[in-house]
């Protein structure tokens, strides 16, 4: 069977659209918005379709001079053609980096600068925007602008229509592949080399735990474009043959009436969006009704969240499928919930490691292995592991253990061999157990909330941020009910939604708000006037 699904011991992101249109032919792909880069060509595409665009840039960008194996940053407004772009580029034996839309201009020049010179593919908004103040020539090798608008400071992609096509090429498995970047929940983002042989070593697993939708069901991702698991979602579900719905904007007044239109079975986005979707559990349409799977990765999930979204499906034996992984090692453990598991989950609890593919141990403070039941460091064993940080290999050293690598998590193994995960290493707080736990507690308990965060003061103490659905009046009674039985807490300050810095996959920047709150920047509901 695994032959049949991936007869290469490679993942080519150049050959993914190609092999798939060989493969199912005229499997459609409905967006949510056209392309940038083709937005002649409307929002309902299929997979022939989309091959032939991935031929047509990849064409485009060897008449501008790109050669294998030189790297390529992408770095564009939100749309899907971030991910054909890539292709294209990995079509031509480049190595393509594509960098989140919401970074910074003096975080993207400083990702430039460790990219030595790469190719720019950009457009005229991010570059009367974001990159207006950076040195661009100094810092690229080239820059081409991508989208229907020319730009003075680039060469037009568009101008270049009818470049001859090429043979696509195939670099050897153990080359650099796909350079991406960390999330950055911890300072300026890191950069990832990964090759086509690590890239299918992540693959195959989730290959295999797809195997149940293949071709059923109509998959909708919403997710980061710049992330590998889009890619590895695109390649699971490409190979597997479903129709799909590639969407950019994950506010549920957007989502709720395509969801009702298109009626996906398998839904996949960031953990943070699906809390966001938890009012589509009663919206109008009922557009979560024809959902049986729901996919998450990224970060655990909070048990309420799962139980409502298995709740307003109406399909036989609804799932939620969780994958905890990291960017550096991709999925290390999963696990599924049913309405009837979802009950009385541990939302800590994020699965069993993935048996023939990880390892995890539990090390303490001496790095030596720790029994079962104990809480330490989590370290993984992954042959999907990045081959370094780009420009920062020294960094990337220090987090091997011999040939096991330091997740920067806390947690345990049972004696059942079901990992859990406490908190990250850097957010710990010695007056809290686990700061993951408390917030997971906070959200079954006041279903008002939107998100809560526990961050520790200058002095240590933990405070809690919490956003109510709407930005609307926190009951203090209520909250006080709530938390009379949990470890001490400050007074909860109640910040608008929209102010809690996040990246690109929605997670919270708890190292940024802590800063915030230290500096007295941060806006509560209450007052326009920062805290402090």
């Amino acid at each position: 069977m695994l032959k049949r699904i991936l007869p290469e011991q490679a993942f080519y992101l150049g050959l993914l659209f190609e092999k798939a249109a060989a493969r199912h032919g005229r499997v459609p792909v409905v967006l949510d918005r056209p392309l940038d880069t083709f937005p002649e060509r409307g929002a309902d595409l299929d997979y022939v379709e989309l091959a032939d665009m991935v031929d047509d840039l990849a064409a485009r960008l060897w008449a501008c001079g790109m050669r294998p194996a030189e790297r390529v940053a992408v770095h564009k407004s939100h749309s899907f053609d971030i991910a054909l772009i890539a292709c294209a580029a990995a079509r031509i034996g480049a190595v393509p980096v594509p960098l989140s839309p919401e970074l910074d201009g003096d975080i993207v020049s400083e990702l430039l600068g460790r990219l030595d010179r790469p190719w720019l593919v950009s457009d005229a908004d991010k570059l009367e925007g974001d990159l207006s103040k950076v040195d661009l020539p100094s810092l690229t090798r080239s820059v081409l602008v991508a989208g229907d608008r020319e730009h003075g400071d680039g060469r037009s992609l568009a101008g270049l229509a009818g470049a001859p096509r090429r043979e696509p090429v195939r670099l050897h498995p153990s080359q650099p592949a796909l350079i991406t970047h960390t999330s950055g929940t911890t300072g300026i983002s890191k950069l990832m080399v990964h090759t086509a042989g690590s890239l299918f070593q992540r693959l195959l697993p989730q290959q295999i735990i797809a195997w149940p939708v293949r071709g059923r069901e109509r998959v909708s991702l919403c997710m980061s474009f710049v992330h590998s698991r889009f890619f590895h979602s695109l390649g699971v579900f490409l190979n597997h043959g479903n129709p799909l719905s590639v969407l950019t904007d994950p506010d549920p007044e957007v989502i709720g009436p395509l969801f009702t239109r298109l009626r996906p079975g398998l839904v996949e986005t960031h953990p943070n969006n699906f809390i966001q979707w938890e009012s589509l559990a009663e919206a109008p349409g009922s557009p979560l009704a024809s959902v049986r799977y729901y996919s998450t990765t990224f970060d655990a999930i909070h048990p309420r969240t799962i139980q409502r979204l298995l709740g307003a499906s109406r399909r036989t034996r609804p799932l939620v499928v969780q994958l905890y992984g990291q960017s550096e090692t991709g999925p290390i453990s999963g696990w599924w919930y049913t309405l009837k598991s979802a009950e009385d989950m541990d939302g800590r609890c994020v699965g069993l490691p993935l048996p023939g593919f990880i390892k995890v141990r539990v090390v303490g403070e001496d790095g030596k292995p720790l029994r079962r039941g104990r809480t330490g460091r989590l370290e993984v064993r992954s042959r999907g592991r990045v081959l370094t940080y780009l420009g920062e290999d020294g960094r990337y050293r220090k987090q091997l253990n011999g040939s096991w690598w330091s997740l920067g998590d806390v947690g345990y193994l049972n004696r059942l061999g079901l990992l859990f995960l406490t908190d990250r290493d850097i957010d710990r707080i010695d007056s809290v157990d686990s700061n993951l736990e408390l917030e997971d507690v906070l959200m079954s308990r006041l279903e008002e909330l939107l998100e809560v965060v526990v961050v520790a003061d200058r002095d240590g103490a933990p405070v809690p941020l919490v956003c109510t659905r709407g930005d609307s009046p926190l009951d203090l009674r209520r909250w006080r009910e709530a938390v009379r039985d949990l470890p001490p807490l400050a007074e909860p300050l109640h910040v608008p939604f929209a102010d809690l810095p996040r990246t690109s996959t929605w997670k919270i920047q708890r190292v940024q708000i802590g800063r915030m709150l230290a500096e007295g920047t941060l806006r509560t509901v209450d007052q326009t006037s920062p805290t402090g």
